[in-house]
């Protein structure tokens, strides 16, 4: 049943001679999972395929922009006819502003909002808006939160560095994160206590709501509604990174979801459509702080590029014409169900969960709810799940720490293939 994986193993070798560990992004690597990694020849639907022709049912989805699955034809041809047009100009364009209303009309927080090329700059340039608005320098991120690599925000950061269990990250100054401020997540107390020795000078707080980067771990009933009150209590911003989550645990966002209104949001890849691109927005006298309307800088060639723009549109009016996000959601909870019933079958301690069009599981006995809990799953266990998932052809994200993503193109019948595959994987693990 092993897939053959000569010409991927062929790919990675040369890979590995151009490039450090032969990968762009560390996690593709599969350090954690072992093996070789799968050089991808193409997408379709709810499907990859690789260099030697392997076909794999997709929940990594691009971790996450891919609603509609790969290459719908909506966003395909919105491409190519904005490539016909010019790739980037350099000065904007009306689409910034077409898909600027269309993210303020459903995230109506986001009173002015502006386009960068990463959730890492998003993240980065959202700190930088909130330190000059408060005049304060502290920022307080959550253990295992993932924010980007920016330097001030690579502490305890989940995600890959988690994966390669890297501590944060050597080339980082410690004068740098010595006004970041971790906490655990879902932990009122600790929150605080930060609050009450450094209040003064904490100028924000940000937040995934639904933590995605140390695998998918909701909050506590009450927690971000605490994050609310406090940060109010103590002219702190509150910061939602809705990098991961946005659009896809809910049509209008984590905050929407949960009713309670950040300050400041951090958008990136579904808006794009599967392209490069990032957005931050929020209170408009919060933002208004940035160039040229205020003295805060940052600036970017191809911020707000028509190509990212013109997919992003096109992914969210096909969207809402063709009902995606309920027919991804379905399929998200439906997986999720087929893991848990393959699991206890074969009598493999799990923990699922779903929201929207997002999913995860921990190979672990007790409830997730932080860090040090997702920490105790058994990542030997995942490792070799993982493995026995490609042979049955289902892909997931070569990491215990990563949430899982599904799309529209995630049909019932496709759904009821992985079911199967899951229910061989886990009675062979």
């Amino acid at each position: 049943m092993t897939s053959p994986t000569t010409q991927s193993e062929t790919l990675f070798a040369h890979a590995q001679a151009l490039m450090p560990g032969g990968v762009s992004s560390p996690v593709r690597a599969f350090k954690s999972v072992g093996g070789v990694p799968r050089f991808i020849d193409r997408g379709e639907g709810a499907y990859l395929v690789d260099a030697d022709g392997n076909r794999m049912i997709d929940y990594v989805m691009s971790f996450g922009p891919l609603l509609l699955g790969h290459a719908p034809e909506a966003v395909t041809r919105a491409i190519a006819d904005q490539a016909a047009r010019g790739t980037s100009f350099g000065a904007p364009s009306p689409l910034e502003s077409d898909l600027a209303e269309h993210i303020r009309s459903v995230y109506p927080s986001m009173e002015r909002l502006r386009f960068v090329n990463s959730g890492t700059e998003g993240a980065m340039s959202a700190v930088r808006a909130a330190r000059a608005f408060t005049r304060r320098d502290k920022v307080v991120k959550f253990d295992g939160h993932y924010h980007g690599h920016a330097d001030l925000l690579l502490a305890k950061a989940g995600s890959g560095v988690a994966t390669l269990g890297l501590p944060d990250s050597p080339g980082v100054p410690a004068a740098v994160t010595a006004d970041t401020l971790v906490v655990p997540f879902n932990d009122p107390a600790a929150l605080r206590a930060v609050f009450e020795a450094e209040g003064e000078r904490i100028a924000a707080v940000l937040v995934e709501p639904i933590a995605g980067n140390m695998g998918m771990v909701r909050p506590a009933e009450g927690f971000l509604a605490f994050l609310r009150e406090i940060t109010e209590a103590h002219g702190a911003l509150l910061v939602f990174d809705e990098v991961m989550v946005g659009f896809r645990v809910h049509p209008g966002g984590a905050q929407a979801l949960f009713g309670v209104t950040p300050d400041v949001t951090i958008l990136g890849k579904v808006i794009g459509g599967g392209l490069p691109v990032g957005a931050y927005g929020g209170r408009a006298d919060v933002m208004e702080m940035m160039a040229p309307s205020g003295p805060v800088y940052q600036a970017g060639t191809l911020s707000g590029n028509p190509l990212a723009m013109a997919a992003g549109l096109a992914l969210f009016r096909e969207a809402n014409a063709t009902g995606a996000w309920r027919l991804a959601a379905d399929a998200a909870r439906d997986t999720a169900a087929a893991i848990q019933s393959a699991a206890d079958a074969a009598g493999v301690p799990v923990q699922t969960t779903s929201e929207g069009a997002m999913f995860g599981f921990f190979l672990n006995a007790n409830p997730v709810m932080d860090y040090a809990s997702a920490a105790t799953s058994d990542r030997e266990a995942f490792a070799r799940l993982h493995g026995l998932l490609l042979d049955r052809g289902v892909y997931l994200p070569p990491s215990p720490f990563e949430a899982c993503f599904t799309s529209s193109a995630h049909t019932p019948d496709v759904v009821a293939e992985a079911a199967e595959a899951f229910r061989s994987a886990f009675a062979a693990l």
